[in-house]
């Protein structure tokens, strides 16, 4: 066994050479096995906030990151001020029981900006925690404790909340749920988009039974999945009217990527009682959730000397609360929103004129502000040429896509929540010479390939083995 090295010769020692092998052996094996096969495990090296550099020296344009890199890795006014922030700073690091000048100011400045678009929020409150996730968990434990009596969530097909034991139930993905799945309260799955079913339910349930609607205002782990407009509005004026919750879940949408600050709320025509945040608050450089609820439903949970009942060890930590106080800033300093508008409807022309001019390939494409996704046309036709079952050779044909954009230099999102689907996720700050070059890449790959097919001719044969073995025998 190779002898570890301390913190001081990793950072120092840039040698990849046994990266690969200690994550195989200590970490998710499997997992780095799967990147191995297809020359995706890394690690990278950041050559500028928007471009990685793997173990062999070539460059590709990021566009993964899963929308958790909102200003591109190691952004520069970033990192500067998380240098000043360690040298000049004096704020405790933890401050569990004690008010925090960092926490208090992003609480401020959060509700500041959601009371902007839903007046309503104007005194609403904040529990900070450590993920999208956890946010999930906390909006489950408010919601809960304030309907009591009601036993059932409602939320959407195809929909992602995250997977700790209780958002998992609202995810309702069988591969992610298997055995894990709690049942500490009963989750009615229903048709993303059709408020017609939603209001059906209320009426056959009845509106007591439902502690509230989780709902992601464009499904992102799905595929960017857009619901017809007043679906989001139809739903909020049906819950207010029998005192049922809505929670929006806008840890990929809210603030910015969507070109909106809430797009449950300035799209969707809501005014949802919990909104989640997560992604963008960590700047790409740590882990932020927040949990916004509206003050009655707040208190119902943390109210009097029940206020230590729902908290955690890291959550609000200064650090993680600095870095998400200066993310704000650079989101509205920079403008970041609109231009995330304006630079989507222009990626959106491009992937579009993509799956239009080669349908063998691409056979639809989704976007909403800087969430794109490109569905890729089924490597067989059939379901049993490749090896076996229709999600199998879904999956295939993800991986094979994924691939595909790696080698034309550009790195993607690859996720098991929507089938042969490929997502990119550009930073907000990507220089717009550059955001061109990633979809003129995009294009020469897509004329080279022209057919999912030829995508898989292509693929070294030692490759396809290799996937088909894991798939099948891991």
């Amino acid at each position: 066994m190779r002898k570890s090295q301390t913190a001081e010769q990793v950072l120092r020692n840039l040698q990849t050479s046994h990266v690969v092998t200690n994550e195989l052996a200590h970490g998710n094996g499997d997992l780095i096995k799967a990147l191995k096969i297809v020359g995706m495990a890394g690690p990278f090296k950041v050559v500028d906030p928007w471009q990685l550099e793997d173990e062999k020296g070539v460059t590709r344009i990021n566009a993964g990151g899963y929308s958790a890199v909102p200003f591109g890795d190691r952004y520069p006014e970033l990192i500067e001020f998380v240098i000043d922030y360690l040298r000049q700073g004096s704020s405790m690091g933890l401050p569990q029981q004690s008010a925090s000048e960092w926490r208090a100011e992003l609480e401020s400045r959060l509700v500041e900006k959601l009371a902007e678009h839903a007046p309503s929020h104007k005194d609403s409150q904040i529990f900070f925690s450590n993920s999208g996730a956890e946010a999930i968990e906390s909006a489950i434990k408010f919601a809960t404790h304030y309907r009591p009596k009601a036993k059932t969530f409602i939320n959407f097909t195809r929909a992602y909340h995250g997977k700790t034991t209780g958002a998992l139930n609202l995810t309702p993905n069988p591969d992610y749920q298997q055995q894990l799945r709690h049942r500490a309260f009963d989750v009615i799955t229903l048709p993303f988009g059709d408020a017609q079913a939603f209001t059906d339910e209320i009426t056959r349930r009845g509106a007591d039974d439902i502690i509230g609607v989780i709902f992601e205002p464009v499904q992102g782990e799905a595929g960017v999945l857009v619901p017809p407009k007043e679906f989001l509005k139809n739903i909020d004026e049906l819950c207010k009217r029998h005192g049922i919750l809505t929670i929006a879940d806008e840890i990929q949408t809210g603030l910015g990527r969507s070109g909106y600050w809430f797009a449950s709320i300035e799209w969707g025509g809501m005014d949802p009682d919990i909104i989640t945040l997560a992604k963008p608050l960590g700047g790409g450089l740590t882990a932020t959730g927040a949990t916004i609820a509206r003050r009655k439903i707040f208190g119902k949970m943390l109210g009097g000397l029940h206020a230590k009942q729902q908290s955690n060890t890291f959550g609000g930590n200064n650090l993680a609360m600095a870095i998400g106080l200066k993310s704000l800033d650079i989101l509205e300093q920079k403008n970041l929103v609109e231009r995330a508008r304006q630079l989507g409807e222009r990626g959106s022309k491009r992937l579009n004129a993509l799956a239009q001019t080669y349908p063998g390939l691409i056979s639809e494409t989704r976007s909403f502000g800087l969430l794109f996704a490109a569905q890729f046309a089924p490597v067989t036709p059939t379901h049993n040429i490749v090896y076996g079952p229709k999600q199998l050779n879904s999956e295939f044909t993800g991986l094979l896509a994924l691939m595909m954009w790696h080698k034309a230099g550009v790195l993607g999102n690859f996720s098991l929540n929507a089938h042969r689907t490929i997502r990119l996720t550009p930073a907000l700050t990507m220089p717009e010479q550059m955001f061109d070059e990633m979809f003129d890449r995009l294009e020469t790959s897509a004329k080279e390939h022209r057919t999912s097919w030829r995508m898989f001719l292509r693929t070294n044969s030692k490759t396809v083995l290799k996937l088909a073995n894991f798939a099948l025998f891991s």
